[in-house]
Formats: structure tokens, sequence, C-alpha cells
């Protein structure tokens, strides 16, 4: 990889049953004058969106047709954008009321009588000074054997401005790009967040299964027996949350930038944790011929009750990503992938099927209580993951009833 540029971020959108969406990030290296030209662009195009959220608040418009007509006009004038930045920032808008009504139906912002919520609905979505925004291939347009960009700006068409990336981002950019990408500035550097259709490779039928169980002592173990334990990680958070509460008893602006920097840094090893261990998982598994199968954790925050203590950890522990990191690599590989009912795994014995708290009287031991079976509690949890996914790819992929 080139130094100093940006790894892929990788999430994944499905949507349709043979398309893929892969987000690859390259950073920017402008000269002074183009970062100040860039910089000059995000301000203008926040404002104007910002602008044009408090009339579709007002006026309560909620289609992007009705809101561009509104305020079409008044964006070009008063903040010196060109068409195509006036759509892109209108639409912006329109995303951002969207998601905030998606966010209050499915209760993350709690209830119509909470405060949160009362907040949430009861004034416009402000869009920061430096937040992303959307390009199309009218703005913007990449230059891939110069490894150069061309992007519109207020100060006009910025040419030749370089980006730094690796050949295999190189390479899925020329082949798969599609649709908007995102300008970003983080911490005074500059990025391209683009958007790639990758075709789906087709899913083997898998000769078995690795059960994976994950947790915050050990982050994944396998029902091979492998564990990736989290002692590491959760060392280094709890060094990193030493060093917060000692910045936060500063109220200085260079602790306030320190801790945002901290941040940044504390979820970027998060995040290569999770990549290398899923990464390896799926490397078996494609090499064995056999799928992965995980718990089905959602919603795990607001159903177990911890102590004041435990909560901390329980918070910032990376499952929800390590998942979204297995899928995503597995559908590239073509690597069967399967969440299963994470109900009593830890407690239930795989060879009798006895399950009762008693199993497991230990966090790391797991004895069972009828047949006397032994081993530890995580490998347990990883074969009981295993045998309900062969039960469950019986189900998915048996022919359906003719009438």
């Amino acid at each position: 990889m080139v130094a100093g540029t940006a790894a892929v971020v990788c999430a994944v959108v499905v949507l349709r049953s043979d398309v893929m969406k892969l987000v690859v990030q390259v950073k920017l290296l402008p000269t002074p004058e183009q970062a100040s030209a860039l910089e000059a662009t995000l301000l203008a195009c926040n404002r104007a969106a910002t602008h044009a959220s408090q009339v579709a608040f007002a006026k309560d418009l909620k289609d992007r047709n009705g809101l561009q007509k509104e305020v079409y006009a008044e964006l070009k004038a008063r903040f010196g954008l060109s068409a195509q930045p006036v759509v892109r920032a209108v639409k912006k808008v329109v995303d951002a009321y969207a998601a905030l009504r998606a966010s209050l139906r499915a209760g993350n912002l709690g209830p119509s009588t909470c405060k949160r919520y009362r907040a949430a609905v009861g004034t416009s979505i402000d869009f920061r000074p430096e937040a992303a925004q959307p390009f199309d291939d009218r703005c913007l347009s990449w230059q891939y054997d110069a490894r150069t960009v061309s992007i519109w700006t207020v100060a006009g068409r910025m040419r030749g401005i370089r980006f730094a990336c690796s050949p295999d981002q190189l390479k899925t950019l020329t082949a798969h790009r599609k649709g908007e990408s995102d300008l970003v500035c983080r911490g005074g550097k500059w990025f391209l967040i683009a958007t790639c259709d990758l075709p789906d490779p087709e899913v083997y039928e898998p000769v078995d299964w690795i059960g994976v169980d994950r947790g915050i002592v050990n982050l994944a173990t396998t029902s091979d027996g492998t564990n990736y334990q989290g002692r590491r990680l959760y060392r280094y958070r709890r060094w990193q949350a030493r060093k917060r509460a000692e910045l936060q008893r500063k109220t200085s602006r260079s602790a306030r930038r320190r801790l945002a920097r901290r941040k940044r840094k504390e979820q970027r090893h998060a995040t290569h944790v999770n990549h290398r261990i899923s990464k390896e998982i799926v490397s078996v598994a494609q090499r064995t011929g056999r799928g992965i199968a995980v718990e089905a954790l959602g919603g795990i925050r607001e159903r177990v009750r911890l102590r004041r203590d435990q909560r901390g950890t329980l918070s910032s522990w990376p499952f929800h990503q390590l998942g979204q990191h297995l899928a995503y690599k597995a559908r590239r590989a073509g690597v069967p992938f399967l969440e299963v009912d994470a109900a009593y795994t830890s407690q239930r014995c795989p060879r009798c099927g006895h399950t009762e708290r008693a199993n497991r009287s230990a966090r790391d031991h797991f004895r069972c209580r009828r047949c006397g079976l032994a081993g530890p509690a995580d490998v347990v949890a990883g074969v009981n993951v295993r045998d309900r996914a062969r039960s469950a790819w019986v189900l998915v992929t048996a022919p359906a009833p003719s009438p």
C-alpha cells in the first residue's frame, strides 16, 4: 500500500441479489491552493444545506422536487453554487430527514415523550461546516492513469488534484466505481469516498460450517477451537480511557483537539483488529469449503441488564462491526454466511442437548450436568452455533413444496 493512504472502508449494502456495494476511501493530496478551494467549497455547500433544511422544516417539505423548486434559485445566488452542487445539497437534506424519520420509527431516539425525541423533531437539521458533501460525475471526474481527480469548487474547476491509493483500490475503482463520491475532511486531511458496484461471486455449497461465538473477553472463538482474545484491546481501551479522563479535566482547546484525535485513533485500532480477525476466519472457511455462522445479536444492549461498572465495556464492544466484516468478506469470497438464534448457545450441551445455567459454572468453563461433557465455554458456544447453522442451511436450501 502506498505510504500515507487510507485503508479500504468496507461497508456492504445489498441492492440486488447479484450486486454488492463496496465503499473505497482514497486520500487526496491537494496543494495549499487546492486545499483552500476545497475547504471553501465544503463550507459553502454545508451552509446551503443548512439553509435548505431550515426551509424544509418550516414549510414541511419532504419531497426532493418540492424543496428544490423552493430553494434552487436562492441557493445559487446566495451561496455561489452552480446548478449540480445545489441539486446535491438538496438531496443531502432530503436524505437526512428520511434517515431521521426511519430512526424515529425504529425507536432509536426513545418514545415520543422522551426529551431526546422531542429535541429531534422540534428543530431543523443543521450540517457541520466540515460535513461530507456528495459529488456526482458532473462535478467530479477521475483520471485513474494519472491518479488525479477534477472537481468543481466555488473557485472554479480544480484539475489535477492527486490522490493516493493501493493497487487493489485503484483496480476496484477503475472496474467498478459507480454513482456519487463523497468529499470528506478529517483532521485537516482530505478524502474521497467512492461507491463501487461489485458482482457477487457464486456461493458454493458448504461441506460444513464454522461457528463463531463473539464475546468481550474473547472477541471471537470458532468451533474449531481458535480463540481471538480481546485482552490486548481491552487493556488498550482502558489506557485510552485514563488518558481521556486526564484530558477532560483540562478545559483548554488543545485538550479538546487531542481528545478528538485519540477518539479517532481508538476507533481505527478496533476496526483494524476486527478486519484482521474476520479476514482470517473467512480465509479458513474458503480454504476448507465451509460456511460461516454467527449468533444474531441485534438488540443485545437493550435486552441485557448490567451493573454500572460493566456498561461502558458493553457499549464499546465492537461485536456488530465484527459481524459486518465477516458478512461482507464472506460475500466477496463466495463463502456462505448465516446468522442463527443466539438463545442459550453458552448453556446448551452440544452432545445431549441439556440446557441449564449451571452447565456454565464459570465464565471460561462448561460442564454438562447430565452427560459430563466439559470444555472451554466459548468453544462449546461456537459448536452450538455451528450445529444450528447445519439445521438452518437444510431449511434454507430445501426445495419448496409443490402445490
